[in-house]
C-alpha cells in the first residue's frame, strides 16, 4: 500500500475528516503534520458524532496507530479533554495514539494574545478562532516557543516559562493596557496536563522511519485548506502553516519521497469560514439556501460558514501546488434541488481576465467570478450507491469538473455517513 496525503483544496472543511475514516482502514498509520485545535473534522457514524481538534480521524479504528507530529502547535488541555471523550465513548486510545516531543505547546497567554491582536484589526480582523494558534507559531518562529520535552522536564520548563511570561506581561499591560497572567498558575496547570500527556510522547520522527522501513502504509492527514496555506493562500487570511502536501516533510519528518499518492478534497460547491476573499460568494436567499441544506457551521467555533459555486481556477492552483493525483468530490447532494449550477472559470477585474489565481488580495477581493453554467439534476442522490445511478447531468457536472481542473474525481460523496460515498 503506498503512502498517502489526503488534503483539502479550498478553505477547509471540505469533509476530510469522513474520507480519513473511510480510507483509514486500509493503512497501519495516520498521521496529522500541522494546524492546531483550530481545525475540526466531524465524523458521523450511524447515531454518533465525532468531532476532533487534535486527535487524526483515524483513532476511530482500534488496530491503527495514530501521530500527532511536530508541525502541530499542540494544547494539551483539548487533547486531555479528547481523550476523555473517546473513553466515554468506550475507545480506549493507549498504546495507539502518539504525540510529537518536537511539537510546540499552547498556553493561556497564546489564547490571549490571539484575541487582543484580533481586536485592534478592527474591520481587518482575520477571523481567526481564538484558540492562540497564530501566536504559538509566530513563537516558534522567532524560536521563542515551548517544545513538549521541555513541558515535560518541569524544572527547564519552570525556568523558561517564567521567562516567556514576563516579556508577554509587557506585550500586555504596556501595549494593549490589558491584565498581566501569572506564570504560577500556568506552571502549576500545566505540569497536571504534563503528567497526563507523558505516557503518549515520543519521538515520532523515530517511529515514522522505523514504520516505514518496516514497509508499513501511512495516511498522512491535513488539517484546513489549500487556500488557507501561509504561504499559497489568500495572505494574509490565511492560517499559520503549511495546509499544503509540502506541509509533511516538515510536519512529520519524512522525505518527500515517501509520499507516494496525493488525493485532494473539495466540496460540489465552495465555502468559507471568517473573514478574506471569497470570488464566488453567494449571498441572500440562494446563500442561505446552501448553507442550511449543507449544514454550513464551524466544527470548531460553530460560526455560520460563507456559502458559494464551485471555484476552479483556486482548485486549479491548489492542484498545481500540492501535485494533486486524484479528486473525491463531497456534499453533491447539497446541489440536488438547483435548476441550474455555477462553474467559476475565471476572474474579471480591470478589464484583465485572470484564469489563474492571483496573489494579490485586492484582486481577488474586487474581481468578478467569470461563470460557466451547468444544467442541475433535481434529484435526490442521497440514497445512491454507485457512479451508474447517479443522475446523467449529475455525472457531466462531475465530468465537467475533471476537465478543467485536469484530474480525475475518484469518489464522491452524498452525505455524511459512511456508506454514502461512491467510487467512480
Amino acid at each position: 500500500m503506498a503512502n498517502t496525503c489526503v488534503i483539502g483544496l479550498q478553505w477547509g472543511d471540505e469533509g476530510k475528516g469522513k474520507i480519513i475514516d473511510i480510507l483509514a482502514k486500509d493503512y497501519d498509520i495516520i498521521a496529522r503534520y500541522q494546524g492546531g485545535g483550530n481545525a475540526g473534522h466531524t465524523l458521523i457514524i450511524g447515531d454518533e458524532k465525532f468531532i476532533f481538534h487534535l486527535i487524526p480521524s483515524g483513532i476511530l479504528h482500534q488496530d491503527k496507530k495514530c501521530v500527532i507530529g511536530n508541525g502541530i502547535v499542540f494544547d494539551p488541555k483539548l487533547f486531555i479533554e479528547e481523550i476523555e471523550g473517546l473513553a466515554e465513548r468506550n475507545i480506549n486510545v493507549t498504546g495507539n495514539l502518539f504525540v510529537s516531543d518536537r511539537a510546540h505547546v499552547v498556553f493561556p497567554y497564546h489564547k490571549k494574545l490571539d484575541l487582543l491582536q484580533e481586536k485592534q484589526k478592527g474591520n481587518s480582523m482575520i477571523g481567526t478562532t481564538g484558540r492562540g494558534i497564530g501566536p504559538c507559531y509566530t513563537d516558534k518562529i522567532s524560536r521563542d516557543g515551548i517544545r513538549v520535552a521541555e513541558l515535560l522536564d518541569k524544572e527547564r520548563f519552570k525556568d523558561k516559562l517564567k521567562r516567556t511570561v514576563e516579556e508577554k506581561n509587557r506585550t500586555f499591560v504596556k501595549l494593549y493596557d490589558d491584565e498581566p497572567v501569572s506564570w504560577e498558575d500556568i506552571y502549576e496547570e500545566y505540569c497536571g496536563y504534563a503528567d497526563k500527556i507523558a505516557p503518549f510522547v515520543c519521538d515520532t520522527v523515530d517511529l515514522m522511519a522505523r514504520a516505514i522501513g518496516d514497509n508499513k502504509s501511512i495516511l498522512f492527514e491535513g488539517a484546513q485548506g489549500a487556500l488557507l496555506d501561509v504561504d499559497f493562500g489568500t495572505y494574509p487570511f490565511t492560517t499559520s502553516s503549511n495546509t499544503t502536501s509540502g506541509g509533511v516533510s516538515s510536519g512529520i519528518g519524512v522525505s518527500p519521497k515517501q509520499i507516494n499518492n496525493i488525493i485532494g478534497i473539495t466540496k460540489a460547491y465552495t465555502t468559507r469560514v471568517g473573514s478574506g476573499p471569497f470570488p464566488t460568494e453567494v449571498e441572500g436567499e440562494d446563500g442561505e439556501h446552501i448553507r442550511k441544506k449543507g449544514g454550513e457551521f464551524g466544527s470548531t467555533t460553530g460560526r455560520p460558514r460563507r456559502c458559494g459555486w464551485f471555484d476552479a481556477v483556486a482548485i486549479q492552483h491548489s492542484v498545481r501546488i500540492s501535485g494533486v493525483d486524484s479528486l473525491i468530490v463531497t456534499k453533491l447532494d447539497v446541489l440536488d434541488d438547483q435548476d441550474t449550477i455555477k462553474i467559476c472559470t475565471g476572474y474579471k477585474y480591470n478589464e484583465k481576465l485572470y484564469k489563474t489565481f492571483p496573489a494579490d488580495i485586492d484582486v481577488l477581493n474586487n474581481c468578478e467570478p467569470v461563470y460557466e453554467e451547468v444544467p442541475g439534476w433535481n434529484e435526490d442522490t442521497s440514497g445512491m450507491r454507485s457512479a451508474e445511478s447517479l443522475p446523467e447531468k449529475a455525472k457531466d457536472y462531475i465530468k465537467r469538473i475533471e476537465n478543467i481542473v485536469g484530474v480525475k474525481v475518484k469518489m464522491v460523496s452524498v452525505g455524511p455517513e459512511r456508506s454514502q460515498i461512491i467510487s467512480i
